[in-house]
């Protein structure tokens, strides 16, 4: 460690007198560094807050992804700012769209994706940000700073990006899907895993079919009800909580992924490949909200702003590597983090492809015909 020579100095020192010796023996307090900055049970040193914004709550109520946050951020806040961070977790869009809709009001922040993002705010589920208490939002690379959904950066603070494609393990899948309708291969049944989202699954089935995935006429989700039901049984395993672990356990070796789950595969098993269907891949875009009833508005503004920090916020590269938009974070991790850097600037699982991007699709909020997708996805499904 870069600490062990001041720590053996200092010891020189207190040898040279009692009082300083008695100083130096008592130990720091627990989780700070002899230089007294907080430190993380992973051994993380904790930014300070830059800036510093005022707080009196002492809660804060997270509505998220299970495994996206990661624990050295939450854990730093917590003691930077001495806020306790709740976090509760959904497993799909649709059910954290169908929680918050039912009356859930004790969270503060959520995580919408693109289509949920744009009905949230239809429906009036998130109040409006008050960006002179975000300074920290300049880090983010202009491309991504609406989210999708929130096209004038209104409501929805960017937190990552990505697509959902296509990932196989080349030593064991032959021929390689090249495409979304390569699914329906009956070599691939019994193999495959999806991450559980209805409107990916009905999309890239409409798709298939040559129909919008956002398509709002009920003939359309009709016939295409045969060949849904024909994939879904052709899954093994739907999973969102972790995707990425029926491909490293062997439970499966192809399936529909969101791009950072793939890359974690990849590390554990580097024979998983990542295709771009050839019909186009979906894209996607994330973003924190602040709900409209939330209780805990000073220390949601806290959590963002610190979040936004480029040299908090590179820990994504390391924990939950999907497409970064904040420009200091990816500027941070190049200095001080090269491996990681490198990692996600070279791989086109992380770092998409500008004209695969302009080529990707977008799942959208479809108004009123939502109760039809509802309802195929319940029955089929459920079959």
């Amino acid at each position: 460690m870069d600490d062990v020579p001041l720590l053996r100095r200092t010891a020189a020192l207190c040898a040279a007198a009692v009082l300083v010796l008695a100083a130096c023996a008592a130990p720091s307090p627990a989780g700070e560094e002899a230089s007294g900055q907080p430190v993380t049970d992973s051994g993380f040193v904790c930014p300070e807050p830059s800036p510093r914004l005022a707080v009196t709550s002492t809660e804060l109520n997270l509505f998220v992804w299970p495994d996206y946050v990661p624990q050295d951020i939450v854990d730093c806040f917590e003691q930077v700012y001495g806020i306790k961070v709740n976090q509760d977790y959904y497993s799909s869009t649709d059910e954290m769209y169908a929680k918050l809709s039912q009356g859930a009001l004790n969270y503060d922040i959520t995580q919408p994706t693109d289509y949920a993002t744009a009905l949230m705010i239809r429906q009036g589920m998130p109040q409006k940000l008050d960006k002179e208490r975000l300074p920290n939002l300049k880090n983010i690379d202009p491309a991504f700073v609406n989210v999708y959904g929130d096209p004038n950066g209104e409501y929805a603070v960017p937190y990552q990006a990505g697509t959902t494609a296509i990932v196989y393990n080349r030593a064991t899948v032959d021929p390689a899907p090249a495409a979304w309708a390569d699914l329906w291969n009956p070599a691939y049944a019994g193999r495959l895993t999806s991450i559980d989202d209805s409107r990916v699954v009905i999309g890239l089935t409409l798709i298939s079919e040559g129909y919008d995935p956002n398509t709002t006429n009920p003939a359309d989700l009709e016939a295409i009800k045969p060949k849904l039901r024909e994939l879904i049984r052709a899954v093994e395993i739907f999973e969102s909580d972790n995707p990425k672990t029926p491909l490293v356990t062997g439970e499966a070796d192809l399936g529909v992924m969101w791009n950072a789950d793939a890359l974690m595969a990849q590390r554990e098993v580097p024979s998983y490949e990542w295709v771009f269907p050839r019909e186009g891949q979906f894209n996607w875009a994330d973003g924190y909200m602040i709900l409209a009833g939330a209780p805990h508005v000073d220390a949601a503004y806290a959590w963002l702003n610190y979040s936004l920090q480029g040299d908090v916020f590179w820990l994504m590269l390391r924990d939950s590597p999907y497409t970064n938009p904040n420009m200091a974070a990816l500027e941070y991790a190049q200095a001080n983090q090269p491996d990681l850097y490198a990692e996600y600037i070279s791989s086109p699982m992380t770092n998409t492809p500008a004209e695969r991007w302009a080529a990707g699709y977008w799942i959208e909020d479809v108004g009123d015909a939502m109760p039809a997708y509802d309802q195929l996805w319940t029955e089929v499904k459920g079959e």
